[in-house]
């Protein structure tokens, strides 16, 4: 933490040598003559699904509070940020923004009064909404009832949340852009590339993240989200996250059901399920599946013979997976289903997750259990019990040794300090 204040330190003298705070990170105008409006009942339901898309919800919900009305604790490496209120109250929302304060917010990253926002807002992507979608979105939110309900300051670490900070950072890893489709390409994958790219904010977790908070990996080459210990695949790499070699339809149904035959979503994905993509028009899930599996897979060289896991391990691994696991996943990892039904529990053997690097969501599977997206089309998900009261560091790393070891797979094994470093975390 030190020397990441020590970067943005020098960083922030740069910008104001430069002049970043004043010459090159100045506030588009808003005029002083621009009041709240409504929308038409067309821009209404487009920006439904856009808040849909964005699952704007998620964040701006706190847990047992009121839709929208932000509150929302949401961990960083640099303090915690709180959502804001979204809700059209005059006092503590968006009451008294108009359209152009909402278009700056998106495309800019300020808000009402011209304040630089802090990053968690992914204005970084937002930036590529269409002024029209933008006003839709706003036309939205403006029919959302009121609650007053006011905001919690951020509660970041100096230098982090100061003016100065953000305009260094904005200087070094932010450009306000524009959406340009790619005329070589067809409507329906321009659509799912500004889906994903724009309103899905996807690349925001799939992009990994660098010291400074700034997305990595533009092109989806994964990463872990910061504080809360789950790994976001890469979609170029086959290994991880990849379904260039999927059917549209089972992309299409891992998006809208949380399930297909080649995966299902879990974690942090099975939120964006439950609370975004299930609801999207199919038209625009099948736009999203054909720009996804068009991204190109990265070719990754076969890894040399790694670390073998320790005898003693795996036999140890080899009995607690007996003991607490085979029961439903199978003697050989073959996954359980129900009687002339669907496969219900999910298979081990040949799982990406199991052998992914990191082995953050194997261990936190393990750990501290949890169910799939619930949707229409799966409501009762599988259920994975937590088995950290159970197990210790050792026991929950030998099992994932094991794992990783068996039916094919030759992924490193897992130390009782990666066990250590990856249950722990912002659920």
């Amino acid at each position: 933490m030190r020397w990441r204040r020590w970067v943005l330190g020098a960083a922030v003298c740069v910008a104001v040598a430069l002049g970043a705070p004043t010459l090159l990170d100045r506030a588009g105008s808003v005029s002083r003559d621009a009041r709240p409006g409504t929308g038409t009942a067309e821009q209404v339901e487009r920006g439904r699904l856009l808040a849909l898309a964005g699952n704007c919800a998620t964040c701006h919900t706190a847990r047992g509070g009121a839709s929208y009305a932000g509150g929302r604790a949401i961990g960083t490496p640099f303090g915690p940020v709180y959502a804001t209120n979204l809700t059209p109250d005059v006092d503590t929302g968006l009451g008294r923004w108009s359209s152009e304060h909402f278009w700056r917010a998106l495309h800019e990253g300020r808000g009402y009064d011209g304040q630089r926002l802090v990053p968690v807002f992914p204005y970084t992507e937002f930036t590529r909404l269409t002024r029209a979608d933008s006003d839709a979105l706003y036309a939205y939110l403006r029919t959302l009832p009121a609650v007053q309900q006011r905001n919690r300051a951020h509660e970041l670490a100096w230098p982090y949340g100061t003016q100065t900070a953000l305009a260094a950072w904005r200087l070094a890893f932010f450009r306000a852009g524009s959406w340009q489709d790619d005329a070589g390409k067809s409507a329906e994958w321009n659509r799912g590339a500004y889906l994903v790219n724009g309103a899905g904010h996807c690349v925001a977790c799939h992009g990994g993240r660098n010291a400074l908070g700034a997305t990595a990996d533009a092109g989806f080459g994964g990463g872990l989200i910061p504080t809360r210990n789950w790994y976001a695949p890469a979609f170029t790499r086959a290994k991880e996250g990849s379904v260039a070699d999927w059917p549209l339809d089972d992309i299409v149904a891992l998006l809208r059901d949380g399930v297909a035959a080649r995966g299902r979503a879990s974690g942090p994905m099975a939120e964006v399920v439950a609370g975004s993509t299930q609801h999207l028009p199919v038209a625009d899930l099948h736009a999203m599946a054909v720009y996804l599996k068009s991204l190109p897979v990265e070719d990754v060289p076969a890894a040399a013979p790694g670390e073998q896991p320790q005898p003693a391990v795996r036999e140890l691994g080899a009995k607690l997976y007996g003991d607490h696991c085979a029961g439903c996943h199978g003697d050989s990892g073959e996954g359980g289903a129900i009687p002339n039904g669907p496969l219900v529990v999910p298979a081990l053997a040949a799982n990406r997750l199991v052998t992914m690097d990191p082995p953050a969501n194997l261990v936190r599977a393990i750990a501290l259990g949890g169910f799939g997206a619930a949707t229409v089309a799966n409501p009762r998900p599988f259920g994975m019990p937590p088995f950290a009261h159970v197990l210790n560091d050792e026991q929950i790393a030998a099992v994932a040794t094991y794992l990783r070891s068996s039916w094919g797979a030759r992924a490193a094994p897992v130390k009782a300090f990666d066990v250590a470093r990856f249950r722990g975390g912002q659920e």
